[in-house]
């Protein structure tokens, strides 16, 4: 061959490699779906992760257990809660969650619902699935324990306008394949009755009919548009792919690749759908869910057993949600990633970085937000532009949060917030709020008789109520607030400041004997006796630098100057007020599965505590 031709053959194949090889990885084709391109990654010894905050969230317990007072929680006293669902349907939210006694996986469990009209605001729980009542003579498999319930699963709101609740019912301690039973289904109806409860599917993998049962299968059922509804679902390929976990289809109801646990989709805007599972696993479909391409490890989401919900966003956005650790048993912070394209993901930004201690063992109840889930596409649309996502905290509790869209983790401009432009108990524009049932966050009325307020109350012994404002990040920044602790009553009230890791430069305290203080450095220095029912009013100035200090006025009064920063820091951007002190326990190191007696005095309230804040200002 001429050397011409050897070179020119030499360039082709190596251009031809070069394709090859650079379109087999291509980012967004089978080979890696999705990216997270960001650099930002978490501390896992503290549990805001030292990210930034998403700005505006608002989370709120809709349940807290109750072992000795059940009448204040569920009615029953179980204290293992996990694998919430969420829908919007005719104005109300639905929570939907699996409760057992103590331990995961060990029977009774039951499925139990929760309602709101505004998401803030949460009925008690009533039963919607309850323990599964074996018919006369049917006994338990050989190998099992008992009776169980499992489900990623909850809601389908049909083309009629129908809305079904499902969850599985299987054998304890394993309901998945041949240990389970199969899929129940009810409707849940307008007047907020429900309709009753019939098989939707058998297991596959066993026997289980309607000979042997206890409850009919759908088809029986007198209302023909309930019939309708449930074969529509049954043909809706994309959501009963999140049934698979527990029966993987013998019968050859599924196609294609498995994937994993957990399944969670959204619709790329090329029209293809992107699928997501636990461990971090991520598969493309062109057909709408019939079938997938092999699912493969994204080596840039890191993820263990917890679930990803993934989604579009109503900004027309995508946003992965998820736990980024490569553990188990320890399921914090949870954080958000966002995307433009539902390609390329950046910006991780914490979406809940409180962890509560965990106030009863039980088994398998894993440390910090668990089990994410938002609303599947399909289950409605509240008002407004937000993404609502749902969890159990520490599998005990349950939780929902707003995140406002798009999601963003910078604020610019000043701050001057007086709240009286808000309506009571309703939200917050741009204060991240973290509001347990027992120490709720919100807007009322002022004490003093003018405008609104925001108040801080707490009432439970061993959660805080916490109000975060971020204002633009900055270097040399004045701060002013207004706070009234309410009288008669006592309580602590620690006001930070901030950087965008979590560092705390400036600390000013107001304690149980309403002494109020700050931190110089390392030193505690008290300023005096606050008066409740008055309102009080600190403005500082803050050099945020490595050296910096800080000033602080009390009612006008000048109290010091040039007080030093308890860290060092390069810039702040948020403010602080919680009812308890900082935390980070449990940690990595915290046992997770030894067992240990209830915390002490955990389902009494403590006397009550409130504060109040207004005219909250931040300039450069």
């Amino acid at each position: 061959m001429k050397p011409y031709l050897r070179v020119h053959c030499l360039l082709v194949f190596v251009g031809l490699f070069g394709f090859l090889t650079s379109s087999s990885a291509q980012t967004g084709s089978i080979h890696e779906p999705v990216r997270y391109i960001g650099g930002t990654s978490i501390d896992p010894d503290v549990h805001e992760g030292r990210l930034r905050y998403a700005v505006g969230v608002e989370s709120r317990q809709t349940l807290r257990v109750n072992r000795s007072q059940p009448e204040l929680a569920d009615g029953f006293g179980w204290t293992y809660s996990h694998a919430s669902n969420l829908a919007y349907w005719e104005g109300t939210f639905f929570q939907q969650y699996l409760s057992n006694p103590v331990d995961e996986h060990i029977s009774p469990g039951q499925t139990l619902l929760i309602r709101s009209e505004d998401g803030r605001n949460w009925s008690e729980p009533v039963v919607l699935f309850p323990p599964y009542p074996a018919p006369e003579g049917v006994q338990i498999p050989e190998g099992y324990a008992g009776y169980m319930m499992h489900q990623r699963m909850g809601f389908y709101v049909s083309n009629s306008g129908k809305l079904l609740s499902l969850a599985f019912y299987g054998h304890s301690e394993d309901p998945f394949e041949a240990g389970g039973i199969g899929r129940v289904v009810r409707e849940i109806k307008k007047d907020g009755s429900f309709g009753p409860i019939y098989f939707i599917r058998y297991s596959s993998h066993t026997d289980w009919n309607e000979s042997n049962t206890a409850f009919p299968l759908y088809t029986t059922s007198p209302d023909t548009a309930f019939i309708h509804a449930c074969e529509e679902l049954l043909e809706n390929t994309l959501i009963t792919l999140q049934w698979r976990d527990e029966d993987n289809g013998l019968d050859g109801f599924y196609t294609g690749e498995r994937g994993g646990s957990a399944f969670s989709y959204y619709t790329r805007k090329d029209g293809k759908t992107i699928g997501f599972w636990k461990r971090s696993l991520v598969a493309i479909s062109e057909d709408a869910g019939k079938t997938f391409s092999p699912s493969v490890k994204v080596p840039t989401l890191t993820m263990a057993g917890d679930k990803v919900w993934a989604q579009q966003t109503p900004d027309n956005r995508y946003a992965l949600v998820y736990n980024p650790i490569d553990i188990d048993e320890y399921r914090y912070p949870l954080i958000a990633i966002s995307s433009d394209d539902g390609i390329l993901f950046d910006d991780m930004v914490l979406v809940q970085g409180e962890v509560p201690p965990r106030r009863f063992y039980g088994r398998w109840k894993d440390f910090g937000p668990c089990y994410v889930r938002g609303i599947v596409q399909g289950n409605g649309t509240p008002p407004g532009n937000d993404m609502w996502l749902t969890y159990s905290m520490n599998k005990e509790d349950m939780w929902v949060s707003r995140v406002p869209t798009p999601i963003r983790h910078v604020v610019k401009g000043a701050v001057d917030d007086d709240f009286d432009e808000l309506s009571a108990h309703g939200p917050i524009p741009d204060w991240n709020i973290y509001s347990p049932r027992w120490a709720p966050v919100q807007v009322v009325p002022s004490p003093s008789g003018e405008g609104m307020v925001l108040e801080l109350a707490d009432e439970d012994p061993y959660d805080y109520a916490r109000a975060i404002r971020i204002f633009e990040e900055g270097q040399e920044v004045s701060v002013e607030w207004e706070f009234m602790a309410s009288a008669g009553e006592n309580g602590r009230l620690e006001m930070d400041l901030t950087d965008r890791y979590g560092n705390r430069p400036v600390r000013i305290t107001l304690d149980e004997s309403r002494n109020l203080s700050y931190w110089s450095g390392h030193e505690r220095k008290v300023v005096g006796k606050v008066e409740t029912g008055n309102w009080q009013r600190l403005r500082l100035r803050v050099l945020a630098t490595p050296g910096g200090h800080f000033s602080l006025a009390w009612n006008g009064e000048q109290i010091a100057e040039h007080i030093p920063l308890t860290v060092a820091v390069k810039s702040i951007e948020r403010l602080s007020f919680r009812t308890g002190p900082y935390r980070d326990l449990p940690g990595r190191k915290t046992p997770n599965e030894d067992p240990v007696p209830p915390l002490p005095g955990a389902d009494k309230k403590v006397p009550r505590a409130r504060f109040f804040i207004d005219q909250v200002s931040v300039h450069p």
